[in-house]
C-alpha cells in the first residue's frame, strides 16, 4: 500500500484541515504496515495557478512544514516534501497532456468553481492542474489517495488518463501506471465556519473570527468559540434535533471529533443547556488537545535550517521513487532521453 497526499502550502492550518485531513494523514502513518509507505507533499507548484505573493508563498512552505511536524507527521517515517524539489511531477504532467482531453478538464467543477465568471481570464495552470494533481500520484504508482467530497471527480480524472495511457501505449499485460483507489478516512469530520454553519471553515474567509487556527493560543480560541454564531435555542437531547440548526451541529461535530464521543453521548450530557455551558466546555478540550500542536509548531518556525533539511532530506527519497515511472513514461511514448 502506497499513500500519496497533497496540500496546498497557503496560509495558516486551521481546525478543519486538522480534523478532516491532517489528522487522519497521522493516523495512517501510524498504521501503515508490511512495507507500506506513506508521501505527503506541500503542493507548490499548484499554489501558481491562482495569483499569489512569491514571499508569503516561500514563508508558506517552510510554515506548513512546521505545521505538519507538529501536528504529528514522522519524517523519519513518511516521506515529506515539496514538489518544487521534485521536478518529475512538472515533467509528468507535460508528458501526460497528450493523454488527458479537453473534455474531460472542462468537466472540472472546481475549475468553475475558482474561475468564477471570468474563465477567459484563468490561468491555463488553473485549467490543467488536474493534469498536475494525476501526475502527482501516478509518479510514485500510488495505491491510495486521501479523497474528500471535493476531490473524488479530480481522482476519476487520474484514474481515467492513468487507463488511456496504460492501453495507448502499453501491452495489455503490462500496465506502467497504477490506478489509485480513493481512500475514505473512518472519520473526516466535516467542519464548518464558525460565523456560518452552511460554509466550510476556510483559511480564504476574510474574517479570522470564522475559524481556529492551529497557532491560536488558548486565548484566542477562548474567544473564537465565545463569539462563534449560534441560535437561541437550548442545544437538544437527540440528534434529531439538530436538523435545521447548522450553526449549533457545527459545534457539537467539533466536540464530537476532537474528543471522540458519540453525537449522542454530548447531547445526553449538554441536551436542555445553553451555548452558556457548552461553549466553555468545547473550549477547554480544543485548547488542551491544540497546545502542545502550538507549542511545537513555535519551536519550529523560526528554525529555517531544520525545516530546509526536512525538505531536502524527503525530496531526495521521492525523486529516487519516482525516477523509474518517469523513464519508463518518455520510453512508452517514444521520447529520446540522453
Amino acid at each position: 500500500m502506497r499513500v500519496v497526499s497533497g496540500i496546498q502550502p497557503t496560509g495558516n492550518l486551521h481546525l478543519g484541515n486538522y480534523l478532516g485531513a491532517i489528522r487522519n494523514w497521522v493516523r495512517m502513518q501510524d498504521d501503515m504496515q508490511d512495507g507500506g509507505q506513506c508521501l505527503f507533499f506541500l503542493a507548490d507548484l499548484h499554489a501558481i495557478s491562482m495569483p499569489h505573493d512569491p514571499a508569503q508563498l516561500r514563508a508558506g512552505t517552510l510554515e506548513m512544514v512546521a505545521a505538519l511536524v507538529a501536528c504529528g507527521i514522522d519524517y523519519d517515517r513518511s516521506i515529506l516534501f515539496n514538489q518544487t524539489q521534485v521536478p518529475a511531477h512538472a515533467e509528468l504532467q507535460w508528458l501526460l497532456n497528450g493523454t488527458a482531453r479537453m473534455g474531460w478538464l472542462n468537466r472540472m467543477t472546481q475549475f468553475k468553481d475558482k474561475s468564477g465568471k471570468n474563465r477567459e481570464g484563468a490561468s491555463v495552470a488553473l485549467f490543467s492542474y488536474p493534469v498536475l494533481q494525476a501526475a502527482d500520484v501516478l509518479l510514485y504508482q500510488a495505491t491510495h489517495v486521501p479523497v474528500g467530497d471535493d476531490q473524488k471527480q479530480h481522482l476519476e480524472l487520474a484514474r481515467d488518463i492513468a487507463q488511456k495511457f496504460n492501453n495507448d501505449f502499453c501491452a495489455e499485460d503490462a500496465p506502467l501506471f497504477t490506478l489509485p483507489e480513493p481512500y475514505i478516512p473512518p472519520q473526516a469530520a466535516r467542519i464548518m465556519s464558525l460565523r456560518d454553519g452552511s460554509a466550510k471553515m476556510s483559511k480564504s474567509d476574510v474574517s479570522e473570527m470564522s475559524r481556529i487556527d492551529l497557532v491560536d493560543d488558548a486565548d484566542t480560541i477562548l474567544k473564537k468559540i465565545k463569539k462563534a454564531k449560534t441560535d437561541p435555542e437550548p442545544l437538544p437531547s437527540e440528534e434529531a434535533g439538530l436538523d435545521g440548526r447548522p450553526e449549533a451541529l457545527n459545534l457539537v461535530t467539533i466536540y464530537s471529533a476532537i474528543t471522540g464521543q458519540s453525537v449522542e453521548k454530548i447531547l445526553s450530557e449538554f441536551g436542555g443547556e445553553g451555548f452558556g455551558k457548552f461553549k466553555p466546555a468545547l473550549a477547554e478540550v480544543l485548547v488542551e488537545t491544540l497546545a502542545p500542536i502550538n507549542a511545537r509548531f513555535l519551536e519550529l518556525k523560526d528554525d529555517r535550517e531544520s525545516l530546509d533539511a526536512i525538505l531536502a532530506r524527503g525530496a531526495a527519497k521521492a525523486r529516487e521513487l519516482a525516477s523509474p515511472t518517469l523513464s519508463a513514461t518518455y520510453d512508452a511514448l517514444g521520447l529520446v532521453r540522453g
